[in-house]
């Protein structure tokens, strides 16, 4: 899929339906990885197919079904796993982050801790950070404006946002950051997130119930 010059690329992957993201600048060389929780193989096929380079993976949070393909992606290609620093301990500990519960107990040190508020260039891409805790309290969403783009993790879906029962979450939370963090972004943002279809900002504050 093409928006607005920014070539995104999303397979489902694991037993819960996680979207992955293969994001690049179109014509660039270079690409990200946005939360590969499963099948790191056939990610690492894809970006050798495309030609591109990968440049990091971005974690929008520590669950296991956005993090256990991480290593099969490595295995095949280096990166930088960059998270938003407070997401570390979530990522590190097998039973904040369930892999534990799924019977693969896993902990990841990311490469990058990130900050709220600061924008990363990688891969070319122009990439802001927003801290959105609620579905974990290190959740975030990356943001490239000039695309009009946001990847949201398990923050928003379409017509609904993620759970809070699952270690560090907070309902007040995730509704707070809902309202003032993502519903604030222009109307034609186009948001991909971590289960489910695409959607827009202007969609979701006029259909989202919780809104």
């Amino acid at each position: 899929m093409l928006v607005n010059g920014l070539e995104i690329d999303t397979y489902v992957v694991g037993s819960v339906g996680t979207n992955c993201y293969v994001v690049r600048k179109e014509g660039s060389d270079k690409c990200v990885v946005i939360d590969p929780g499963a099948s790191g193989s056939v990610i690492a096929k894809h970006v050798r197919e495309k030609g591109a380079t990968l440049e990091g993976i971005l974690l929008t949070h520590g669950h296991f079904d956005h993090i256990l393909g991480i290593p099969d992606l490595l295995s095949e290609m280096k990166a930088k796993i960059y998270a938003l620093e407070e997401e570390s301990e979530v990522l590190e500990d097998p039973n904040l982050n369930c892999t534990a519960m799924v019977g693969n107990g896993y902990g990841i040190k990311p490469d990058e801790l990130m900050r709220d508020g600061i924008t990363y260039n990688i891969a070319d891409l122009d990439i802001k950070v927003i801290h959105t805790p609620g579905h974990t309290k290190g959740s975030c969403c990356f943001y490239i404006e000039d695309a009009k783009v946001l990847f949201c993790g398990d923050t928003l879906f379409m017509e609904s946002i993620g759970r809070t029962d699952l270690p560090t979450g907070n309902y007040r939370e995730i509704i707070s950051s809902l309202r003032e963090k993502i519903l604030d972004l222009p109307g034609d943002v186009k948001a991909f997130s971590g289960h489910g279809p695409s959607t827009t900002i202007e969609y979701e504050v006029a259909n989202n119930p919780y809104a």
